[in-house]
């Protein structure tokens, strides 16, 4: 019996990467990130300085992916202490896929 036409590709960064929309990806997370950290009671020194390395302001502005990688931890930290579910999805999905 053949394989269903109407079932997505399933995507495996090991064979390709087609399929996979690691910078969209990345890109969404990070304006969840955002929208965590701008509010006061949810921002420490170590998020100043996320926002400041992700704005450039210690030399050329990182790729979206590359510090989402770097800082995975400290994002799944985030994002637990909040209930962040969709959130912390979203970041399984980028570590699985693009990392």
């Amino acid at each position: 019996m053949g394989k269903c036409s109407c079932q997505s590709p399933q995507a495996d960064r090991y064979i390709s990467f087609d399929n996979i929309d690691c910078a969209g990806n990345a890109h969404r997370l990070m304006a969840m990130i955002h929208r965590h950290i701008e509010q006061p009671e949810r921002n420490n020194a170590f998020w100043d300085y996320f926002r400041q390395k992700a704005n450039g302001g210690s030399g050329p502005a990182p790729d979206e992916l590359f510090l989402i990688h770097c800082h995975l931890n400290q994002i799944r930290e985030l994002f637990e202490a909040w209930d962040d579910e969709e959130a912390l999805q979203l970041l399984d999905k980028i570590e699985v896929e693009c990392c």
